[in-house]
């Protein structure tokens, strides 16, 4: 089963959402802005891509963030804890299908999920 993680308003999940249902590929949507997200799942994330790429630096919430706390995000470990306080931090989205990952949205790349 495909599951796909982002936020609901976010451009580029909407793209995904509307690629998905438009090709009639079954999937569950998993808001972490709404829902939130565990250490285990930031953990894989991280492992897979890097915790660089999947810490959105570009986005409005890490702008957003204090210097303080930009400060304390160093390695992987701090940067979890960041985005366990702070989900929308979260590149996105995230595609998981069975033990394959994707991050960000391309159609391509979708299709060979």
């Amino acid at each position: 089963m495909i599951t796909l993680y982002g936020i609901k308003n976010c451009p580029t999940v909407q793209k995904a959402i509307k690629f998905l249902e438009s090709n009639n590929i079954p999937f569950t949507f998993w808001d972490y802005k709404k829902q939130g997200i565990d250490q285990e799942h930031l953990e894989a994330w991280c492992n897979e891509f890097g915790w660089q790429k999947v810490l959105n630096k570009s986005g409005m919430m890490w702008r957003k963030a204090s210097e303080e706390s930009k400060a304390l995000v160093v390695d992987q470990q701090s940067a979890i804890e960041f985005m366990l306080v702070t989900p929308t931090s979260i590149k996105r989205p995230i595609l998981e299908n069975e033990n394959k990952l994707k991050l960000g949205f391309e159609e391509k790349e979708y299709l060979k999920l």
